[in-house]
């Protein structure tokens, strides 16, 4: 008889949290509406940057969700992904990526932008895995520190590594062994998400803002800092301008951090705690300084020669939105078939120029020059190694502290 575990509960903190990222969290933001409104990309008709799941089963499991495979016979896939993640004409009627992969191939991919925010998609799907059932999809795509949860769960489908040749060569040395994934066995990154430091030149007097300490501490940044909303990408910041490694965040170490942030809110340094609408504020110098995320940095660059970015010294935050394949998926060998094609550069050069988050595939950068040579040089969409060796990425929470990490951060921003 199969053990299904079943999660525990949201508490309201964790609700909140999953209400507000659906207006305006990182994964609800200006870094897709913003392409598909300001055009910068628009002539660069290319591409999602799909990249997914190899796997082992979770120790101490077995493998639950192998199933007959159906790719043979049935030559489709269903991929459910976030809302504007993938490369689109203008009119809204094709998406060339997918459809040069179907003319190649002969897979039809059925395409459902139906994930708004990792834990109500969670919801979803949640009551289908733990009976042991077909969700329906063959590819989802879900960050870092849902796609642990769900594998610690046992949810996830062991890909073969031999139908992934070039995802295998081409994933970049920079997210090949995450710690809740250690050797990549059950997901492929498909962007990473750098949270760095922006700031308004002109707001700023022309002086640079390039760590945690300056914003918190610079008094002449007062009342005109921000940091995100996103407890993982502030914290994260925070513990590593203290010399901490958010991997191997204690509670303790959270606290401290924690505590950093309450002087910042009641000295009123910090002028308040943001979603993705920073980008407004920043872009007027209502903020001077602020946590933000790469994507919106490029983005705003584009239109606005007075914003900055820096990375910390210390290290910056990366997460990533990561494919995997769901248990009780029909078609399996597909859904590879559909991941391996999203590591030929050349597909991922296209990419990289529509969505301008860090791209995980090897070699991108001479393709990614033929389409756009600013994107190809800026270092927050390709990072050189010197960049790369800085990123860090907070550690896989249990439930129980997710749980109690949640309920202090939204404590501490009044959320």
């Amino acid at each position: 008889m199969e053990h299904h575990e079943q999660p525990e509960p949201l508490s309201p903190a964790e609700l909140i949290a999953m209400r507000r990222s659906l207006t305006d969290g990182r994964l609800a933001m200006t870094r897709r509406s913003l392409l598909r409104a300001s055009g910068a990309m628009a002539a660069t008709i290319g591409g999602l940057g799909a990249l997914s799941a190899c796997g082992i089963p979770p120790a101490g499991r077995t493998d639950a969700g192998r199933s007959e495979d159906h790719s043979r016979a049935e030559k489709r896939i269903n991929f459910s992904n976030w809302t504007e993640y993938m490369d689109v004409t203008d009119d809204g009627k094709h998406r060339p990526t997918l459809e040069h992969f179907t003319k190649r191939t002969g897979i039809a991919v059925k395409y459902t932008e139906d994930i708004n925010d990792n834990d109500e998609f969670f919801g979803k799907i949640q009551a289908q895995l733990a009976a042991g059932q077909d969700t329906g999809r063959d590819l989802i795509v879900l960050t870092d520190w849902m796609c642990a949860r769900m594998i610690s769960l046992g949810w996830i489908e062991s890909l073969d590594p031999a139908n992934l040749p070039h995802a295998y060569s081409n994933l970049t040395p920079q997210f090949r062994s995450p710690a809740w994934d250690p050797g990549r066995a059950h997901s492929y990154p498909w962007q990473g998400i750098p949270a760095i430091i922006a700031y308004n030149k002109k707001a700023t007097g022309g002086r640079k803002v390039d760590s945690i300490s300056q914003l918190l501490e610079d008094p002449k940044l007062k009342g005109r800092v921000g940091f995100l909303s996103e407890m993982r990408d502030s914290v994260g910041l925070t513990l590593l301008d203290m010399g901490k490694r958010p991997e191997d965040c204690t509670a303790d170490d959270f606290d401290a951090a924690l505590a950093r942030l309450q002087k910042g809110v009641d000295s009123k340094q910090i002028r308040r705690f943001t979603g993705n609408d920073y980008t407004t504020d920043l872009d007027k110098g209502d903020l001077a300084a602020c946590v933000a995320w790469a994507g919106d940095v490029v983005q705003l660059q584009n239109d606005n020669p007075d914003i900055g970015f820096a990375v910390p010294k210390d290290g910056y935050m990366t997460s990533t939105d990561n494919l995997m394949v769901p248990n009780k998926a029909r078609h399996k060998q597909n859904a590879e078939r559909l991941i391996d094609y999203f590591y030929e550069p050349k597909v991922a050069a296209k990419i990289a120029a529509y969505i301008n988050y860090v791209c995980p595939v090897e070699g991108v950068r001479e393709e990614l020059a033929k389409i756009d040579k600013k994107a190809a040089a800026n270092p927050l969409i390709i990072p050189d190694q010197e960049m790369a060796e800085k990123s860090h990425s907070f550690r896989a929470l249990s439930a129980k502290e997710n749980k109690a990490f949640t309920q202090k951060f939204s404590d501490l921003t009044g959320a």
